[in-house]
């Protein structure tokens, strides 16, 4: 398990290696989570128990083994093991709803901090929509400069042949008188 001191600030790059993709939606493990706020994941497991009716399916859900299994092997130094139940995921709304039932500073901090690390993914994935969109532009453009650029080949290849066809008529014995 990383190890994070209490006073300092929890470095961006830490928790954006945090967030997963699971179930079409971007989450957080309760596990990571937990050491991220700087308590047991026991502790912050009983506080999302006793206030379940803050947590509903779209803020939190539990893994299920399979999902567990394949982030395990994505993680391969992950200290994940010896759990008796299945974690819990948090998508970012979750995540959200953590600051209201730990209220400690640090987990305040912490969450202010996570809050902006998700508005950046959305930019990150708003702006490279953009980029994408302008490929796909660009690329409609030069598939039909393509089609035109074959026509001047094609009308090229006509010129040859009929080049070709002039050639053999030069290079034939002339009639008539020899100087």
């Amino acid at each position: 398990m990383l190890e994070i001191a209490q006073n300092l600030p929890v470095p961006d790059e830490i928790v954006m290696n945090k967030i997963f993709l699971l179930r079409g939606k971007k989450v957080m493990i309760d596990e990571d989570l937990a050491e991220l706020y700087g308590v047991p994941t026991k502790r912050l497991n009983e506080q999302v128990k006793r206030n379940s009716n803050r947590f509903p399916g779209d803020f939190m859900f539990q893994l299920k083994d399979d999902e567990y299994f394949n982030l395990r092997s994505q993680n391969a130094t992950s200290s994940w093991g010896g759990r008796r139940v299945l974690p819990y995921a948090f998508t970012e709304h979750g995540v959200l709803m953590l600051s209201s039932v730990l209220n400690s500073d640090r987990a305040i901090k912490v969450n202010i901090q996570i809050m902006r690390i998700y508005v950046r993914i959305r930019e990150m994935i708003t702006q490279n929509a953009d980029i994408l969109k302008r490929l796909e532009e660009m690329e409609r453009k030069l598939s039909k400069n393509d089609q035109k650029v074959l026509a001047i080949f094609e009308y090229l290849k006509q010129f040859e042949v009929i080049r070709q066809q002039q050639s053999e008529f030069d290079n034939r014995p002339r009639v008539g008188y020899k100087k």
